[in-house]
């Protein structure tokens, strides 16, 4: 996988523009338990816009609910319900923020796609078709397996090979729809959130 070389951080920053004909909606993404939330929230502390996690929404309600839409339950139903999410997600953004930028998304609806993948779930045509024509940024930030700060919790049951494999997956959908993957290096959280704009700056 090509990994963006280092950006020297301590040059003067400079001032975020986003040409018209730039799309200014970033996907943050990879494995489960890499530290996204973490980043996104830094980023929501820095003023930028950040879409939240359709995920662990929709398991925590579901769990709530004694519902079915569960990756250990209905499998097919949880990953319609998470595309059908991600795209409102998209959606919404695309309505509330069209003169905004950057706004970056907690994993994006080729994250279902992938979970479909993992489970020999068929993908749907619409989908595939919704993938193909509706994009993010080009330039997806993917967060590499970190062993030192990866947990389970209740909505996160995935055992350590598990999330390697999910990691390994993501690289492979992304990659299949020609996205181009830039890896966000093993620091601090502060440094992960400069990395990703200082890229955003300087590309």
């Amino acid at each position: 996988m090509k990994i963006r070389p280092n950006l020297n951080l301590h040059l003067q920053p400079k001032p975020f523009k986003i040409p018209k004909e730039s799309n200014p909606y970033y996907v943050i993404t990879g494995g489960p338990g890499v530290g996204k939330t973490s980043i996104l929230n830094e980023l929501n502390q820095k003023g930028f816009t950040v879409l939240p996690e359709i995920v662990r929404e929709l398991i925590k309600e579901q769990q709530a609910t004694d519902g079915e839409a569960l990756p250990w339950k209905n499998k097919r139903l949880y990953r319609d319900i998470m595309f059908d999410r991600c795209v409102e997600s998209f959606e919404s953004a695309m309505n509330d923020h069209k003169k905004e930028g950057p706004v970056f998304f907690d994993r994006g609806f080729l994250d279902a796609l992938c979970y479909a993948n993992l489970k020999g779930i068929p993908i749907k045509n619409n989908m595939k078709i919704m993938a193909e024509t509706w994009r993010y940024n080009t330039s997806v930030f993917i967060l590499p397996p970190w062993k030192e700060i990866y947990h389970t919790d209740e909505q996160r049951n995935q055992d350590w090979n598990e999330a390697v494999f999910t990691y390994n997956k993501m690289i492979q959908t992304y990659r299949n729809y020609q996205y181009d993957l830039v890896e966000v290096p093993k620091v601090s959280v502060k440094e992960r959130a400069d990395f990703i704009l200082d890229y955003l700056r300087n590309h």
